[in-house]
C-alpha cells in the first residue's frame, strides 16, 4: 500500500511567492501542527525555483538565500509529514523567453503572452516536453518529496486577468495538429468551427501522452512517489479546487466540494481525490478570505463525501491579512485527526448513480439533476462518461442510473448501458440525451427525435397524473424553456407522459390565451424488449431547475425517479437544506453524516439554523446495537421494529457524524 492510498490527507498548501523564499520554516510547521496537518504541499520549482538549480532553464528566485525546500522537506518529515513538491510548468519568466521563444505559446498573429514578466509557455514545445521533467528529476534526485504535483497542467487560454488569447499556434502545436488530425491548425477559430471536435482530440491525446511520459519516468525510478494534477490520466492523486470569482455567474454552488469529490471516488478504484478549499475570494484579492461558513461546509464536504481534506493560502501564515478561516479549518482538521480511523475507506450504500457527462453543453443539466438529488436525500454516487464501462460493476450493483445530456456514447459504453437494462437497472436520460445517437434512442426509449426543438415561451407540460406527480398536486401544468425536444415516442412500448401544451400569446393581459395540448409528449417511459425499465425527459430539468430553482422540475424528476427505484433505504424529516451521507465503514458499521446548510440566502453564507428532534429511518441495514456520534460522543435514541432502524437526532448544528454499530462488528468504548 501506498501512503496516500488510505485516503486520510490532511493538506495543507502553502501557495508560495518568490519573496517568500526567506519564510520563517519553524513558524510554518508550528501552524501546521495547530491543523494536525499530515501532508505539506509547498513550491518547488517551475516558474520560480525555490531550491538552489543547477539547470540553465529553471530560474531561481532571487529572493533564495538558503535552501528553503531542503528546509521545509526536512522539518516536515521530523514532524511526521508528507511532503509534495508544487511544479508549474504552463509559464517561465521571460528571459528563458528570450533565449528560447521555441518554447512559448504564440498566439494566431505569432505574439507571445507575457503577463507582468511571466511568459505562457506551450505544452508541445521542449520546455514542457522534456526541460519540465528535467526540473522534475533534479528535486527527486535531491530531495526526499513524498509527491510531486503540477498546477495549470495543460492548454492555458487565458491569462489571469481573464484575458483570452484563444489556442496556441506555435509551431510545435501545428506540426503537432497535422501529425494528429491531418489539418492545419490555423484553419481552426474556436468551438463552433468543424474541426472543434478533432481539437479537443488533439488536446486530450498530447496531454496524455505527456503525462505518461512523467509517470514512466518518475515511478520507474522512484514508486511510492504521489503523482497528483487536475487531468485524471497516470496520476495517484486527481486534484480539484472549491473556489470562488467575482465574475462567475449566479447562482452560487453550495454543492462544490460534494460534486468535486464525487465525481472521483466512484469513477477510479485506483486513485483518490483531494479537493482543495481556496481560502480567497478570487485570484484578483488573494489576501481576503471567503465566509468561514463557507470554508466550513467546503471541509465537511469533503471528509463527508470521500475524501480527505485539503486547504490552501498563498503565501505563509505568518503576515497572512486574513486569518478569519484559520480557526474553522483547523477544527475540522482536528476532528479528522481524531476520527481518521472512521474515514478513508468508506464503502457506498448508493441506490442511484449519476452519470457526469464530457459534453461541456450538459454541465448544467447535471449539476441541476445533482443539486435536486441532494435536496431529496437519494443515496447516489456519480460516475464520470468515460468510466461507465471500467465501473459497470458499481453501475449494476444500484436501482437506477441517470443520464443528462449524454449524447453520442462510445460503443462500449452503449454495451454496458444495455447490458445494465437486462439486469433490471432502470435508465433516466433527461436533457435532450442522445439526440445525437438514433439507435440507442430508439433501442432504450422506444424514440425518434423529428429534429424540431421549440425555443419559444409560454409552453407547459401537463402534470395531471396525480399518481405519477404526487408532488405538483393542485398544479395542472408547470413551465418547460429553453429547448423542448419534439420526440415520437413508439407508443406499443412506451407510456407517454406529460402532454406538451403549445405556446401561446401571453401578452397583453387581455390575449393572454390559445394554449393547446400538442401532439408531443414530455416524458416517455418504456419497457424495452430486452427488459428493464427506461424513462425519457424530451426537455431540461436540470438546467430549469439549477438556473431558476424551481420546484416543479424537481418533483417532476424525483417522482419518477422513486417510482423507478421503489422503497428507499432511507427515509427522514430532514429539509431539503440538509445533505445526508450514508456508507459502511472499514470495520463493517455504518456511518450516517449529516451536513446542514441553511443560513445561506443565495449569496451569503451565515451560520446554519439548528435543526431539533430530527427522525431517520433505515431499512435493510443489519441490526446495531447502539448508534453514538463522532462529534459529541454521545449515544443517540435508537429505535428497531423489524428490518427498520429509528433514529432520533437530538439536535444538528452544521456537521454530524453518526455511528451505527452492528453486532458483528467490534465495539468501541464511548469516553
Amino acid at each position: 500500500m501506498n501512503w496516500w492510498s488510505s485516503n486520510r490527507l490532511r493538506l495543507i498548501q502553502n501557495n508560495l511567492r518568490e519573496i517568500d523564499a526567506d519564510m520563517n520554516v519553524d513558524l510554518l510547521m508550528e501552524e501546521l501542527q495547530e491543523f494536525q496537518a499530515n501532508v505539506l504541499m509547498m513550491n518547488a520549482g517551475g516558474i520560480f525555483a525555490f531550491y538552489p538549480s543547477a539547470l540553465e532553464h529553471q530560474y531561481v528566485t532571487p529572493y533564495l538565500h538558503t535552501d528553503l525546500l531542503q528546509e521545509a522537506v526536512s522539518k516536515a518529515h521530523a514532524l511526521g509529514m508528507k511532503f509534495i513538491a508544487r511544479f508549474d510548468f504552463s509559464k517561465a519568466h521571460e528571459s528563458l523567453f528570450e533565449a528560447h521563444p521555441e518554447w512559448f505559446y504564440r498566439d494566431r498573429y505569432g505574439q507571445e503572452v507575457n503577463y507582468y514578466g511571466i511568459v505562457h509557455t506551450c505544452l508541445n514545445g521542449e520546455y514542457q516536453q522534456e526541460k519540465s521533467i528535467e526540473s522534475i528529476i533534479e528535486v527527486l534526485e535531491k530531495y526526499p518529496v513524498d509527491g510531486i504535483f503540477f498546477n495549470m497542467f495543460g492548454y492555458q487560454h487565458w491569462d489571469y486577468s481573464g484575458n483570452h488569447y484563444g489556442p496556441c499556434y506555435c509551431d510545435n502545436c501545428r506540426r503537432r495538429f497535422q501529425e494528429i488530425c491531418g489539418a492545419e491548425l490555423l484553419n481552426y477559430t474556436g468551438p463552433l468551427h468543424e474541426l472543434h471536435t478533432a481539437y479537443l482530440h488533439f488536446q486530450e491525446l498530447t496531454s496524455r501522452e505527456i503525462l505518461s511520459k512523467i509517470h514512466h519516468r518518475v515511478k520507474s525510478r522512484w514508486p511510492d512517489i504521489a503523482i497528483s494534477t487536475y487531468h485524471p490520466h497516470r496520476v495517484d492523486i486527481i486534484r480539484k479546487e472549491s473556489n470562488t470569482s467575482l465574475t462567475r455567474s449566479l447562482p452560487l454552488w453550495q454543492y462544490s466540494a460534494s460534486e468535486n469529490v464525487a465525481s472521483v471516488v466512484s469513477s477510479w478504484d485506483d486513485k483518490i481525490v483531494s479537493n482543495c478549499s481556496i481560502n480567497a475570494i478570487d485570484l484578483t484579492y488573494r489576501f481576503t478570505g471567503v465566509s468561514p461558513h463557507e470554508t466550513e461546509i467546503r471541509l465537511y464536504q469533503n471528509i463527508a463525501s470521500g475524501s480527505g481534506l485539503d486547504f490552501c493560502i498563498i503565501g505563509a501564515f505568518e503576515g497572512y491579512p486574513d486569518r478569519k478561516n484559520f480557526e474553522v479549518a483547523r477544527d475540522i482538521f482536528r476532528y479528522h485527526a481524531a476520527h481518521e480511523h472512521i474515514y478513508g475507506s468508506l464503502t457506498s450504500m448508493a441506490e442511484v448513480i449519476l452519470i457526469k457527462p464530457k459534453a461541456p453543453e450538459a454541465g448544467t443539466e447535471y449539476l441541476g439533476l445533482f443539486k435536486m438529488l441532494k435536496e431529496a436525500h437519494v443515496l447516489f454516487d456519480v460516475i464520470v462518461e468515460d468510466q461507465i464501462t471500467a465501473m459497470a460493476h458499481k453501475l449494476a450493483a444500484v436501482k437506477a442510473v441517470i443520464l443528462p445530456g449524454l449524447q453520442r456514447p462510445h460503443i462500449n459504453t452503449k454495451e454496458t448501458l444495455d447490458q445494465l437494462l437486462k439486469q433490471g437497472v432502470a435508465l433516466l436520460a433527461t436533457g435532450n440525451a442522445l439526440r445525437d445517437d438514433a439507435e440507442g434512442l430508439s433501442d432504450w426509449f422506444g424514440a425518434v427525435h423529428t429534429g424540431n426543438t421549440d425555443m419559444l415561451p409560454s409552453a407547459y407540460l401537463q402534470v395531471t397524473d396525480a399518481d405519477r406527480f404526487p408532488s405538483v398536486k393542485d398544479r395542472e401544468w408547470i413551465t418547460v424553456s429553453g429547448g423542448f425536444a419534439h420526440v415520437q415516442f413508439d407508443t406499443a412500448k412506451t407510456e407517454c407522459c406529460m402532454p406538451y401544451i403549445e405556446p401561446a400569446s401571453f401578452g397583453p393581459p387581455e390575449r393572454a390565451y390559445g394554449h393547446q395540448v400538442g401532439e408531443s409528449y414530455g416524458l416517455g417511459i418504456s419497457h424495452p424488449a430486452n427488459g428493464g425499465t427506461a424513462a425519457y425527459y424530451t426537455w431540461n430539468p436540470g438546467v430549469l431547475y439549477y438556473k431558476h430553482g424551481f420546484e416543479d422540475h424537481k418533483h417532476a424528476v424525483m417522482d419518477v425517479l422513486a417510482r423507478l427505484t421503489g422503497e428507499s433505504l432511507v427515509k427522514n424529516d430532514l429539509p431539503a437544506s440538509t445533505e445526508l451521507f450514508l456508507n459502511r465503514t472499514e470495520q463493517g458499521h455504518v456511518l450516517l453524516q449529516l451536513l446542514n446548510l441553511s443560513g445561506f440566502n443565495g449569496t451569503t453564507y451565515f451560520e446554519a439554523i439548528p435543526l431539533y428532534n430530527r427522525t431517520i429511518e433505515f431499512r435493510d441495514i443489519g441490526v446495531p446495537v447502539r448508534a453514538y456520534s463522532l462529534c459529541s460522543s454521545e449515544n443517540i435514541p435508537m429505535n428497531i421494529e423489524g428490518n427498520k432502524v429509528r433514529l432520533t437526532i437530538p439536535e444538528l448544528k452544521r456537521y454530524e457524524a453518526i455511528v451505527l454499530e452492528m453486532d458483528h462488528a467490534p465495539k468501541k468504548e464511548v469516553n
